[in-house]
């Protein structure tokens, strides 16, 4: 209510000795009025209080002080602004410390929010903003990211590959001092080339191949955008034969063959930016990492999965290889460390790794084949120490126990 209709409504009241002069904002007009302000109570309890409001033309308002909020003030001065709960737009603002002070200690609920209106509406345009980004995260950037892994030049494409490369190698630093190493051992090198030449003879790639090891325990390997191929020293460490070695890498030629590494790079960099977008930037720094994370645990969709692995088997009989040696390694490495580890995790992300274990043995099943050894015993222990040998204290605990002496009675 205005000062003017409330005019024949105020009543006399018995005062209790507040007594100020005030300014008064109608909202409806930029003019300011000086008022005079009293604090009345009838007597019979305390939410019985009211502020009667007088301006010059002697126009004069009850405001209830049980109805009194107060409104932040951004000046910082010992004063308050007041409004009433059932109005939006008028404002009295009492620069009187001690007044504001008593008002603050008589008025009950000054800093009580008012209540929430329209809360379904609401509700209702959360659900669709979720809803939204929800749909864009999980099928719109998806398409757009297929389609452009498509229409990405090779150039561009190797160009991205050389960029992840490098932020793995950095993000896989905890101590964020050097990238991880890549191995280049000659010798291990050449027998790197050696197994590549064998899987990639006659096979139509949209770019050259190129191979790296990482020097990290993790036992994984994954492709990235442009042709790269990337080993972790673990996953070497842990293959028994060089064939087993040769199916991993079978299995990650074709994800390099139907360019999946663009695809899941472009798809989780878009995921990336809208979150970030709406949630920040994730400290600058965690999206590397969380990028980097994606990227190594690379979760392709079942079709491109079961693609990857068809696309192995063949390349595999074409090299002279049983595809055994997928099953074999996967088996292997299944029974040590679970389905939630390493390169396990990696290759089960979808289909059902028993499944791809009995798929890779029916497609050896009846296969004959006659070809030389894919490495020979010395460049396989060059493949071995493509990283440099490296000192195990508990194998030479082991080499000396023999030749401890026994042990004192």
């Amino acid at each position: 209510m205005t000062l003017a209709q409330d005019q024949r409504k105020a009543a006399p009241c018995g005062q209790t000795g507040l007594d100020v002069f005030a300014d008064f904002l109608d909202g409806k007009t930029a003019r300011v009025k000086r008022v005079h302000v009293v604090l009345n109570d009838d007597g019979r309890s305390a939410s019985h209080r009211t502020l009667e409001i007088t301006d010059a033309e002697g126009n004069r308002a009850l405001w209830p002080v049980a109805t009194l909020r107060a409104l932040p003030d951004q000046a910082g001065h010992s004063g308050i602004i007041l409004r009433r709960a059932d109005s939006s737009e008028e404002r009295l603002i009492i620069d009187d410390p001690s007044t504001a002070a008593r008002l603050r200690a008589i008025c009950p609920y000054l800093h009580k929010r008012p209540p929430v209106t329209g809360k379904g509406r609401l509700f209702g345009w959360g659900l669709g903003a979720i809803g939204s980004v929800f749909l864009i995260v999980m099928v719109l950037i998806p398409l757009l990211a297929n389609q452009l892994a498509e229409l990405l030049p090779p150039a561009a494409e190797k160009a991205l590959g050389d960029a992840t490369l490098d932020q793995i190698r950095e993000g896989l630093d905890r101590t964020g001092a050097n990238p991880i190493r890549i191995c280049e051992r000659e010798k291990g090198l050449a027998a790197v080339k050696i197994m590549q030449a064998r899987l990639t003879k006659e096979m139509d790639l949209p770019y050259p191949v190129e191979v790296h090891v990482l020097d990290h325990p993790m036992v994984n390997a994954f492709a990235l955008p442009g042709g790269h191929v990337v080993f972790f020293r673990g996953l070497i460490d842990e293959a028994e034969t060089p064939e087993e070695v040769a199916a991993v890498f079978a299995h990650e030629l074709g994800h390099v063959a139907h360019r999946d590494p663009a695809r899941i790079t472009l798809r989780t960099a878009g995921s990336v930016g809208v979150l970030g977008l709406l949630f920040g930037d994730f400290a600058g720094g965690t999206v590397v990492l969380f990028l980097t994370e994606r990227l190594v645990q690379a979760s392709y969709t079942r079709e491109a999965e079961a693609l990857a692995d068809d696309f192995a088997h063949e390349t595999l009989k074409k090299a002279g290889i049983s595809p055994a040696a997928l099953a074999s390694m996967f088996e292997r490495l299944r029974a040590r460390y679970g389905d939630e580890e390493g390169i396990v995790a990696h290759f089960a992300s979808h289909p059902a790794m028993i499944e791809r274990i009995e798929k890779a043995r029916q497609a050896a099943k009846n296969l004959s084949l006659e070809t030389e050894p894919l490495l020979d015993s010395d460049q396989w222990a060059d493949l071995k120490a493509i990283c440099g040998v490296r000192f195990n204290p508990l194998d030479y605990i082991r080499k000396m126990r023999p030749q401890m002496p026994p042990k004192a009675e």
